[in-house]
């Protein structure tokens, strides 16, 4: 039998992360641009300056249902015609809101590109936010609430969130509001945080495809260029401020058969020089199914299906400072919620006193590094890259060299970041689980106050 030859590999070509080019339309939108040959699905990310702690007290989940009824009709289709619209151009249309702002997403076929941008320019120049697609969207919120809050790793984010933030900071609220303030929306809501908000000298739109044989200028002036609207004026962003005590909570959940662990910090941003060394010590500490705490409570203690630590920019501002969360997540069974903590923090503790190896180093440079490339073969991918920056003040070739910068950064270096990260006396833990199990326990791993929250 003969068997068609083995493919041999192909030698390794000079990569780095797409360089945009920017340009700024007659009404003052900024665009960013990306040539990527071979991309025939243009991806675009818009981000909206509407900031989560810009939302009315009480109306929380407001950035929320505007975002969603973004592409529920504006003032040349209905709902229905709109969406048909989008599909007979083959573009999906998505958005949500987060603490920074809105982010739209488009996806359309670069042949179709200057009809799916006219698309996007009419829902976000004139929006229409009929009562009834309102109404329809604010009762679809309240649907999802009671599920999140059956899910235990939503469940303990909320928890977290609640923790770390004073009542006073909308970051201690949930990003798409609680039940009590989704009820309060209506169309007249909606329509007064669109106006207040979103206007074209504050958005940003980054786009990436393939744009051979494409008057993409052309096309962005009389589409998104068409959007007319006042001036922006820059907001102030309130400090962000936590407590990272050391403490337990255990959101009860009787019965439950396993424990979800949550347990964070908040920590440096992407602006701050200790960055890559955070991100790789991290990445060392619980990144991949190879980190110490999964080797750890997965492989040898067979505690969990697997236990996560990562960083993650809740918000920046202008002046380059900023917060991120840090985090390590996972779930373990019920009856070994006590030992699993307290191999958590053994690996914690012997971090801090023998540091990480060369090994875990050179392992966790080539997970993040070497498969850049792939990460980023998509239109999407990079966009979404590219507008994360713009959302946090960064400058466009900082992935770039944030590559670069992890290539660089020492075992040592990394070692002393992760164990900035996560001090073992300065952690906020957050368990939902059967309470009447495991509060004991963890009152007996002497790792701060335990407290008990019942009733959910």
């Amino acid at each position: 039998m003969e068997f068609h030859p083995q493919p041999a590999g192909g030698s390794a070509k000079p990569w780095a992360f797409p360089a945009p080019e920017r340009a700024t339309l007659p009404n003052g939108l900024t665009v960013l641009h990306c040539h990527r040959p071979g991309q025939q699905v243009v991806a675009v990310e818009v981000n909206l300056v509407a900031p989560l702690d810009a939302e009315p007290q009480g109306l929380e989940g407001v950035a929320t249902i505007m975002a969603r009824a973004l592409s529920e009709g504006t003032d040349k289709h209905s709902a229905e015609e709109f969406a048909a619209e989008l599909e007979r151009c083959g573009a999906t249309l998505d958005a949500f809101a987060d603490h920074p702002g809105v982010r739209v997403s488009l996806e359309v076929p670069v042949s179709r590109l200057a009809k799916g941008l006219g698309l996007l320019a009419d829902a976000l120049r004139a929006p229409a936010f009929p009562d009834g697609e309102v109404s329809r969207l604010v009762a679809n919120r309240l649907d999802e609430i009671p599920h999140e809050l059956a899910n235990p790793a939503r469940r303990a984010a909320i928890a977290m969130s609640g923790e770390l933030f004073p009542d006073t900071s909308r970051m201690s609220r949930p990003r798409q509001g609680t039940e009590e303030s989704v009820r309060r929306i209506d169309a007249a809501a909606v329509r007064a945080f669109y106006e207040a908000h979103v206007r074209p000298a504050a958005v940003t739109a980054v786009v990436v495809g393939d744009f051979t044989g494409v008057d993409l200028a052309g096309t962005l002036t009389e589409t998104l260029g068409a959007w007319t609207g006042a001036s922006a004026r820059p907001r102030p962003a309130p400090p962000v401020t936590a407590d990272d005590t050391g403490r337990v909570v255990i959101v009860d959940r009787p019965g439950a058969v396993q424990t979800q662990l949550l347990i964070g910090r908040t920590g440096a941003d992407r602006h701050d020089a200790v960055w890559p060394a955070q991100v790789l010590g991290v990445y060392c500490l619980g990144g991949t199914l190879t980190s110490r705490l999964d080797r750890v409570l997965r492989e040898e203690k067979g505690y969990t299906y697997g236990v996560r630590a990562y960083s993650q920019v809740l918000r920046s501002t202008p002046d380059g400072s900023g917060t991120a969360m840090l985090a390590i997540s996972g779930s373990v069974a019920t009856d070994v919620t006590g030992p699993a903590l307290a191999d958590l923090w053994h690996v914690l503790r012997t971090l801090a006193a023998e540091g990480l190896t060369d090994d875990e180093r050179d392992t966790a440079v080539q997970n993040l590094v070497g498969v850049a490339p792939l990460r980023y073969e998509t239109a999407a991918a990079v966009a979404g890259t590219l507008a994360d920056q713009v959302e946090q003040f960064l400058p466009d070739d900082f992935q770039a060299r944030l590559y670069e910068r992890l290539a660089e950064t020492g075992t040592v270096e990394a070692t002393a970041a992760a164990v900035a990260a996560f001090p073992v006396d300065r952690l906020v833990t957050v368990l939902v689980g059967d309470a009447e199990q495991i509060e004991a326990p963890v009152r007996g791993l002497n790792i701060g106050e335990v407290t008990v929250v019942r009733g959910d």
